[in-house]
């Protein structure tokens, strides 16, 4: 099975907020990004199985390949409680040194940490192993992808940051009975 994780495009969010769980739209680009994105992929056959996060910034791009879209509340990315909606310089700023320093294990008040998040796509991941399908397009958020990256490769989870996920991207997996092989990060 090839796996194609994708993350959305630019959104409309103000620099500097945070808003993982938030459902922020897209950014004006979104037509022209969309574009960019679908030039960079192969044709997919008809049995192609499409799965997104149900935020509109991913679930828009989802229904820019097919109509039947699969939406996975696992797929949405990290929640950050309450911070979520607050721009982060106007978060204590002790808080989010703490949050920062170990954000594996911390969790934003009322949020997730990122090991809940590394278990929740988890979840999805195993799920996804027992689709029939020999493509898949998983429409996500960088926090998702780092931890299905970081699953695929047997990374710890405080190196999975080291990865770039920019917006629009694209991440290639190639899934076996036993083993999955990374073909390529951050097209």
């Amino acid at each position: 099975m090839d796996i194609y994780l994708i993350r959305h495009t630019n959104t409309a969010a103000e620099p500097g907020l945070c808003y993982g769980h938030s459902d922020i739209g897209l950014a004006d680009s979104f037509a022209d990004e969309a574009q960019d994105l679908h030039d960079k992929l192969p044709e997919f056959d008809a049995g192609c199985k499409v799965f997104s996060s149900p935020l509109t910034r991913c679930l828009e791009l989802a229904k820019t390949f097919s109509e039947a879209v699969t939406t996975d509340e696992r797929l949405k990315e990290l929640h950050f409680g309450d911070w979520e909606g607050r721009r982060f310089d106007d978060i204590d700023a002790d808080a989010v040194q703490n949050w920062t320093n170990d954000f594996v294990k911390a969790a934003p008040p009322n949020g997730e940490n990122f090991e809940d998040l590394y278990l929740r796509a988890g979840g999805f991941w195993q799920d996804l192993a027992t689709v029939k399908a020999e493509q898949v397009l998983v429409i996500t958020h960088a926090g998702v992808i780092r931890a299905l990256l970081a699953r695929a490769l047997n990374m710890p989870l405080a190196n999975s940051f080291q990865l770039r996920i920019d917006a629009g991207s694209v991440h290639k997996l190639r899934h076996s009975v036993d083993f999955t092989y990374v073909d390529y990060i951050n097209l």
